[in-house]
């Protein structure tokens, strides 16, 4: 494992080599959404040779849809919209999303605007000696018995999973094609999806680079994570999901 501190914008690179999809799960975020993708566009279009974003709309009652088609602008035509009709949830929609996407580099970023899109420059950075580039969050900008609730799943991630890395569940990372490709199929539905995006590359000998991040506070919109019964419920899933690990997934056997 490899952990960085993020250096100064002037020190970053830029460039990816390839085409980039940008997955972004959200449920009633039309708030929020128009100042995202204000600022992932510019940073989409100098990182790669092409891009897409990928909307998951899940199950949302405003309008979601419409005012990401409109912030797109002249790049609506990249705009692919996954729709569900009922709300499924953090894990279903993001893997809903990196299933759509179709592009060498597949990012995924929540669609609330607690990250800086601008901050996908700083895990490109790093894409050259990684397979995928994760955030963690240096100071999180959330009520403090989130924090105690995000250490406390981390501890059991690392000794159910044996899996060692900062803030597992931030949702903002950066991957190769062949991340997906080595990690399918995903089983979790919750937010356990990232423990098993970053269990799978540990035993598929994958390269995995964490970054720290900036972390900012909600401006819009209702918070859907921290309640007692998901955070319940999501810590009954982690030894649920390891067993079903164990009994039906292997990693992929080493090209020759």
């Amino acid at each position: 494992m490899s952990t960085a501190d993020p250096g100064s914008p002037s020190q970053v690179l830029v460039g990816l080599g390839g085409t980039l999809s940008l997955v972004i799960p959200a449920h009633n975020e039309e708030d929020n959404l128009p100042r995202v993708l204000a600022a992932a566009l510019p940073i989409l279009r100098d990182l790669a040779t092409d891009f897409e974003v990928v909307l998951v709309d899940d199950g949302s009652q405003d309008a979601t849809v419409a005012v990401s088609r409109s912030a797109m602008g002249q790049d609506a035509d990249r705009l692919v919209v996954v729709s569900h009709a009922h709300k499924s949830g953090y894990g279903v929609t993001v893997a809903d999303g990196l299933r759509a996407a179709r592009c060498d580099w597949v990012a995924f970023l929540d669609g609330d605007g607690q990250f800086d899109p601008a901050d996908l420059r700083l895990l490109a950075s790093r894409a050259a000696e990684a397979d995928m580039v994760a955030g963690w969050r240096r100071h999180r900008a959330d009520p403090w018995h989130r924090s105690v609730v995000s250490r406390t799943f981390n501890v059991l991630v690392s000794v159910l999973y044996g899996i060692h890395y900062r803030d597992v569940d931030c949702g903002f990372k950066l991957m190769r094609r062949s991340v997906l490709e080595a990690t399918a199929p995903l089983l979790a539905r919750s937010a356990l999806l990232n423990t098993e995006i970053y269990f799978k590359c540990q035993r598929s000998g994958l390269r995995v680079v964490q970054v720290g991040l900036s972390h900012h506070p909600r401006l819009a919109g209702v918070r859907s994570g921290g309640r007692l019964l998901p955070i319940l419920r999501a810590i009954r899933e982690l030894v649920k999901l390891r067993l079903e690990l164990s009994r039906s997934w292997k990693p992929p056997a080493p090209t020759p």
